[in-house]
């Protein structure tokens, strides 16, 4: 069994990442600004800073790397955890990042895309997963679109990812070698979004009139190409209707 530390802990892939590794026996250390006060093996760490970080990685074997923010600060989290785990001799870093992150111009994407070279130049043992979008952010994306009398859709294909079947692939990970890249991990249907909004319509209720639009840009551009796309790796089993299905009977 692994000591393994996983940033992030307590959003939404880190936690289900934090349960499986536990019930697969490992002693499991969980870092978060906010961390479960219940857990005593929690940490309070402030990655952008740095502070509480050399406390929480030492004696660790492997570190899971979920933490991120749309918002930005993940190239210098990166820097400041490559430094502390360095010091502290880990053996292996998995990173989770997102399919296309080389190929949309989007600053979060050039991010996550700066951090895997980082890794690639750490000198430490790496493994890094791509995936494609959660369905939890399509639930997202359309509860917020929903608020508006006329539900804005744009016009572009999406392979939502389930986060439990994400967080099960990186615990095996964990529990190996380093690897390097891993082939990328796609949800099991290539859907446009309008399709997929219908769904979170049927499945919330508010009546919507559906509104395509076509964003301009390269970044949607980039997407209408389907650079964030993996058909060839449709290996995720949970659909998006699944996913809705399963919160509303759980």
């Amino acid at each position: 069994m692994k000591t393994v530390l996983v940033t992030g802990g307590t959003g939404t892939l880190g936690s289900l990442v934090v349960e499986r590794l536990r019930r697969a026996g490992h002693q499991v250390r969980s870092l978060s600004r906010h961390p479960a006060p219940q857990d005593p093996s929690s940490f309070s760490v402030d990655l952008r800073r740095g502070t509480g970080l050399a406390d929480a990685v030492q004696g660790a074997d492997t570190v899971v790397h979920c933490a991120t923010t749309p918002a930005g600060g993940d190239i210098g989290s990166a820097a400041h955890l490559l430094r502390a785990l360095r010091r502290a001799g880990v053996k292996h870093l998995v990173y989770i990042s997102i399919v296309g992150v080389d190929r949309i111009p989007l600053g979060y994407y050039r991010n996550k895309h700066t951090v895997e070279r980082a890794l690639e130049a750490s000198g430490l043992g790496w493994s890094v997963l791509r995936a494609t979008q959660f369905h939890d952010l399509v639930l997202t994306l359309c509860a917020g679109a929903a608020r508006l009398p006329l539900m804005p859709v744009p016009q572009v294909e999406v392979q939502p990812v389930d986060a439990g079947e994400v967080a099960a692939r990186l615990t095996r990970l964990a529990e190996g070698d380093p690897v390097g890249r891993v082939p990328d991990m796609g949800g099991p249907r290539v859907e446009s979004f309008h399709d997929l909004a219908g769904a979170y319509l049927s499945w919330a209720g508010p009546e919507r009139r559906l509104l395509p639009v076509r964003l301009p840009g390269s970044v949607f551009a980039a997407y209408r190409e389907g650079h964030h796309l993996s058909p060839e790796r449709a290996v995720g089993t949970v659909t998006f209707q699944e996913f809705l299905d399963r919160r509303t009977t759980g």
